[in-house]
């Protein structure tokens, strides 16, 4: 799927974004941060995780809706939502998608959000669901994000604007 193309590659990333329970408890545990500085934005009521293929995960109890990879020093690859929408037509081709909102800031984020289907064998389609493919630039990082399967339509529009808040700060002394 599109969400593991976009986003692999990210094997020892995980380290750097453990979230710092310090910071959470902080922020009232609405918001990661990692010892590299790296803050995303979580609503009420959810939590992140570092998974076993090293991506940040968060969502509500027992449900991650998303995925977050940092790619360092990639921030001058952060794609145009167009850019998204061709690689989401490429590489999700057993399923319909339809197009339900694009939005870019150039040099800071591209978001995508679609209601995708999977194509049947028999020449049906399957069940609808919500989606969104994401990218932020921070500085030289790049961190690319995608909803998971199991996403509510709320979950989704949720994690977009986690994703688009995504940011870094200095170090606490």
């Amino acid at each position: 799927m599109l969400a593991l193309t976009l986003l692999s590659g990210c094997k020892g990333c995980g380290r750097e974004e453990t979230p710092s329970p310090a910071a959470s408890a902080e922020d009232g545990g609405r918001t990661s941060s990692s010892r590299s500085g790296a803050k995303v934005p979580l609503p009420d009521g959810w939590s992140a995780q570092v998974a076993p293929d090293d991506s940040f995960q968060a969502g509500p109890p027992g449900q991650p809706v998303l995925r977050v990879d940092l790619r360092r020093g990639q921030g001058e690859q952060l794609p145009s939502a167009e850019d998204l929408v061709t690689r989401a037509r490429e590489e999700l081709k057993n399923f319909e998608l339809s197009l339900d909102q694009e939005e870019e800031q150039p040099d800071a984020w591209s978001l995508l959000r679609v209601t995708m289907a999977p194509k049947l064998a028999d020449g049906g389609i399957g069940a609808h669901a919500p989606a969104f493919f994401g990218a932020r630039r921070v500085g030289p990082d790049l961190f690319l994000c995608a909803s998971l399967p199991g996403a509510s339509p709320e979950d989704v529009r949720l994690a977009t604007e986690a994703c688009r808040n995504i940011e870094v700060q200095a170090a606490k002394q």
